[in-house]
């Protein structure tokens, strides 16, 4: 009999976020500028969703440049090169090219090839479950450092003038690097998904329904906006993230082992004001806990929205460094996942 022993790779009990990085356009669109699209107001658009203004990236400046930037940013706070990364995972809903990968093209800028690389589609929740795929990486001896990445350009696919999630969104990237810890850095991850509500959040056309269009045939029809543009049902995306996903982040407190009076900071998705607002009051999120309110500057950037977040709470109190952060994602598919985070 022969016996054959494999080699393995080494792997790690505990993980965590070794550094966060982030990308904000320059063009500041204004609650007064969506007015012009849209019948509403500067008063109307802050008591509704808590938004001021909103980042959208200029028409040179693509989603993958929004990465790249991210990308270095978070590695140069995490003190690692592109040459450490051992995987690269992207989260995105904007990226225009169905493939190759906008992953694999950055693994390449950044120095990491020949690291595997992959996006995922998640929207909102992306960048959760990248994290929990970076945690599983590492501790199965997969990779040693992960770079996550959630970046949107949003401002690509949306007609301005619809009303329902339009004027809500912003463009942006966060990245963070994940590798092993000495001690507990990143908890058990809670994510699933309800595809019973797949419509929920969806586009107004689909790229084979462009391709089946006869433009010959129909020349009026081809004169009509047929780009695919993001919608929502907003008042039952409204009261199943109030609710449902209330119940989530508590699950994700109780695997972590922790209760919300023992949190650093608390990092919603930046879908609404009043959805954060009424999950902090839920989840009875005591005052001394920082919540994350970037999305009354930034608007909703998706995927980006949880690192960006994230980048201004250190930079603004860096005394949050080392301390436990509860994140949750929450959007299209209906799709979710939340953990608690070390902060770096």
């Amino acid at each position: 009999m022969i016996v054959v022993t494999l080699k393995s790779a080494p792997v790690e009990k505990y993980t965590r976020i070794l550094g966060v990085g982030a990308a904000r356009p320059d063009v500041v669109v204004t609650n007064d500028d969506v007015c012009q699209w849209i019948d509403s107001s500067d008063e109307w658009i802050r008591s509704r969703t808590g938004i001021s203004t909103r980042r959208r990236a200029d028409a040179d400046t693509s989603v993958f440049d929004l990465a790249l930037e991210a990308a270095k940013d978070g590695m140069e706070h995490a003190g690692v090169t592109g040459e450490q990364i051992d995987a690269v995972v992207v989260s995105t809903v904007s990226h225009p090219y169905a493939t190759p990968s906008l992953a694999a093209k950055l693994a390449d800028a950044i120095g990491a090839t020949p690291a595997p690389a992959y996006d995922i589609s998640a929207a909102c929740a992306g960048y959760c479950y990248g994290i929990a795929q970076a945690d599983a990486l590492v501790k199965a001896g997969a990779a040693r450092h992960v770079l996550v990445i959630g970046a949107e350009k949003l401002s690509d696919f949306i007609d301005n003038g619809e009303r329902s999630i339009s004027f809500l969104l912003g463009d942006g990237a966060g990245a963070a690097v994940v590798g092993p810890s000495d001690e507990p850095g990143i908890s058990p991850t809670v994510w699933g998904s309800d595809g019973s509500k797949w419509e929920t959040i969806n586009m107004t056309h689909s790229m084979l329904e462009l391709r089946n269009r006869d433009w010959v045939a129909n020349p009026v029809e081809a004169e009509e906006k047929v780009w695919p543009t993001l919608y929502q049902d907003g008042p039952s995306v409204f009261r199943w993230a109030v609710w449902e996903m209330a119940k989530v982040a508590k699950e994700a407190l109780d695997r972590a082992g922790i209760s919300a009076e023992a949190l650093g900071a608390f990092i919603p998705h930046q879908a609404n004001m009043r959805i954060i607002d009424q999950m902090v009051k839920t989840l009875k999120v005591p005052e001394h806990v920082s919540v994350a309110r970037d999305i009354a500057e930034m608007g909703n950037t998706s995927a980006a929205s949880i690192p960006l977040a994230t980048r201004r709470l250190l930079d603004e109190q860096p005394e949050l460094s080392g301390k436990p952060a509860l994140q949750i994602g929450f959007g299209a598919g209906l799709v979710f996942a939340a953990q608690v985070v070390i902060l770096p």
